[in-house]
Formats: structure tokens, C-alpha cells, sequence
């Protein structure tokens, strides 16, 4: 079997990657041009450790989105011939290089982690995004009214704190579940707090102005229920919104598990924030409650959530491969990083055949360092406000 070696892999993902690094190239260089109205996004330049997270961060996410360019084969496609064929070997019959080689299951390892990037890519920011809405609504009015409102919902959240993580996500994830109500009664819930958030946002600034005040509702509205029975109850009519029930319950799990943990963090930062002098010049003017959480005391939260979001999204990640690996959650063919890591981590794998699960798990350890690495830049940014 021909083999391109050492340098012929080297440039064939180079070349297979081309999109990926002319997308790069045209976001970095464009926000480093008006870096100076990116706020404390654009200050991210002035850190060296921040810039190569960043690069790190849109390499992976460039990746994910042309998947289907940058990967020369579907991830499940099985060659026989390529069976645990070595980096750079080139199939005889369609003359493909495989150039991370191929798996036990002759599937190009290349293509497999590529299309992961995709998945992870996908469930990480997504669950991430809606738990920080979901402890940002509940977090809220839990740190500015106190009390009886505080007791119950603090005591909510240390509840599901209370239970250990792993053993939380195996009794959301495990295939079984799947025949019950409980993760579509979860996704009912946890999933309309986005659509009661933006709302309520709207309504507390647009109040008296209508003519704003009723697009941005019905957008809201529209946009929300659209995406809402699309993922829930998977009613899409245009058949755009979709997830699979195995994805879903991973879904829900990530954003149940991880939205006590943010509904704490804006809880701790509204009670330093509502002492402030500004927060007391906005009650004085008469403003609602909800105007103050949302316009006057969440904008100056802003540094302590995003440096959160990026850790998180990092920890979702790891969460996710520990799932793959550990067979729950996605299908057994899936490409994920998890699964892959899983499938090339046999003993007989590891001794003879590393490429297969060495790929994905430098791939997972890459992602989740250029996260913590640009969270690092974030905060030290932040500090400086």
C-alpha cells in the first residue's frame, strides 16, 4: 500500500484545511482592525496568550463548519483495505490519502475527527448559552429581592449540586430514559427560559415605545416557538430545527447539571453589584426591579459571565468526550470525540495502533486549552474595567 510519509501528511492537512485557515486569517486580521469597538473582545490583541486561544477557538469552530468540505469521506464510511492503515497510506481503489490513518473499523480517523468538531461544536456553546440564560433569569431576582425568593430557588440549586456530577449525567443520559417523559418535560421547561428572557428584556426597555417594542416581542416570540418545537418536540414545518433523542437527552443533562452553577455565580455578583451607587440613582428614578437586574445590574456583570461561558463551554467539552468514552449518550457510530477516544483506546489499539485514539484525544485537549486559555485573557481584561 503507498504511503505519502512524514511531509506528505503534513501538507495534505494543510490543504485539506484551506478553509479553515482563510476564515482565520480574515476574522483575526478584521477584528484586530476594529478592535477598539469590539470592547473587551477587541483587548483580547493586547494579550498574547489571549490571541493564540482565540486562534485555537476559530480554528475548531472553522472547522466544524466546513465539515463537509474539509473532510474527504462521510465518518461512517468503511474502506476495508484501510483498516488500521498507517497515517498518509493511500486507498488503492479511489486513491483517497488517509492522512491520520484509518480505525479499527477501516473509517478514516482524519474525517471522524473532523465531523466531531462539528458535534461538539454544536451541544457544547448551545447548552452552555441556555444555561447561562436559565441562571441568569433565576439568578437575578434571587440576589436583588432576597429572601423567600432567594431561600427557594438557593436551595433548588444546591440541591442538584448536591448530587455528584457523574453519577447526575449517567441516571439523564443512559438509554433507557429515552422511553420516559422526564427529558422531554425537561426540555419543555429548561428551554422556554431563552424566549421568557429576551422578552421580558424588551419589555422592561421598549415599554413606552411600541413602535420597537412590538417587533422585537414578535420576533422573539416567532423565532423562539419556531426553534422551540423544533427541538423539543421535533415539529419543525420547514424541517430545518432538528435534534436526535439521544443528542436531546445530552442536551438537557449539560443544561440541568449546569445552570445551578451559574444561577449561584449571578446571584453573588447582583448582590455586590445592587450595592452599587448607580443601581441606587436608577430605583430613585422610579426604575422596575426588572429594568435594574437587566439593563442596570446584568451590563456590569458582563466580564465575570463571559470569562464563565468560555471555562464552561471548556468543561462541557470534557464532560461530553467523558460520556463518548464511556458509551452513553451518542450512538455507537458517532463520530464524537468521546466515542472515538473510546473506540482507539483498546489495549490491542493503544500498542499497535495509537493514531486511532491519539487523534481525537489531542483534538478535545486542544479545544478545551484554547477555551481556558482565552477565558485566562478575559479575565485578566476584565479585571482591568
Amino acid at each position: 500500500m503507498e504511503n505519502v510519509g512524514f511531509f506528505g501528511v503534513v501538507i495534505g492537512l494543510i490543504g485539506r484545511l484551506w478553509p479553515v485557515w482563510a476564515s482565520l486569517i480574515i476574522v483575526l486580521v478584521v477584528s484586530y482592525r476594529y478592535r477598539k469597538s469590539l470592547g473587551l473582545a477587541g483587548r483580547i490583541f493586547d494579550n498574547g496568550i489571549g490571541v493564540v486561544g482565540l486562534a485555537i477557538c476559530l480554528f475548531w469552530l472553522f472547522t466544524a463548519v466546513f465539515a463537509n468540505i474539509v473532510a474527504p469521506l462521510d465518518p461512517r464510511v468503511q474502506v476495508a483495505v484501510m483498516k488500521n492503515a498507517v497515517p498518509g497510506s493511500i486507498d488503492p481503489a479511489s486513491g483517497i490519502t488517509f492522512l491520520l490513518g484509518g480505525d479499527q473499523l477501516a473509517r478514516d480517523v482524519f474525517s471522524r475527527a473532523v465531523y466531531g468538531a462539528r458535534i461538539v461544536l454544536t451541544i457544547a456553546p448551545a447548552a452552555t448559552m441556555i444555561a447561562l440564560l436559565v441562571g441568569i433569569t433565576l439568578g437575578l431576582p434571587a440576589g436583588y429581592f432576597g429572601g423567600k425568593i432567594d431561600q427557594v430557588l438557593s436551595f433548588l440549586a444546591n440541591l442538584v449540586l448536591a448530587f455528584p456530577v457523574i453519577l447526575l449525567f449517567y441516571l439523564l443520559v443512559t438509554p433507557g430514559i429515552m422511553d420516559t417523559p422526564i427529558p422531554y418535560a425537561m426540555a419543555g421547561v429548561l428551554f422556554l427560559f431563552p424566549i421568557i428572557f429576551f422578552a421580558v428584556l424588551f419589555y422592561t426597555r421598549y415599554n413606552g415605545r411600541p413602535e420597537r417594542l412590538y417587533p422585537l416581542l414578535a420576533i422573539t416570540i416567532i423565532l423562539g416557538a419556531w426553534l422551540y418545537f423544533g427541538l423539543v418536540f421535533n415539529a419543525d414545518p420547514l424541517g430545518i430545527v432538528s435534534i436526535q433523542p439521544n443528542e436531546l437527552n445530552i442536551f438537557v443533562a449539560v443544561v440541568f447539571a449546569s445552570s445551578p452553577g451559574v444561577f449561584r455565580i449571578v446571584r453573588g455578583l447582583v448582590m455586590d453589584i445592587e450595592t452599587r451607587d448607580y443601581i441606587a440613582a436608577a430605583q430613585t428614578r422610579g426604575e422596575s426591579p426588572w429594568y435594574t437586574m437587566l439593563w442596570e445590574i446584568l451590563p456590569n456583570a458582563r466580564g465575570p459571565l463571559i470569562v464563565d461561558a468560555s471555562l464552561r463551554i471548556g468543561y462541557t467539552t470534557i464532560l461530553l468526550g467523558t460520556l463518548g468514552f464511556f458509551g452513553l449518550g451518542m450512538g455507537p457510530e458517532s463520530p464524537d470525540w468521546g466515542t472515538a477516544i473510546k473506540d482507539g483506546s483498546q489495549v490491542a489499539q493503544l500498542r499497535l495502533f495509537v493514531w486511532g485514539g491519539l487523534t481525537p484525544a489531542v483534538a478535545l485537549m486542544s479545544f478545551v486549552l484554547g477555551l481556558n486559555m482565552l477565558a485566562d485573557a478575559l479575565r485578566e481584561e476584565s479585571m482591568k474595567d
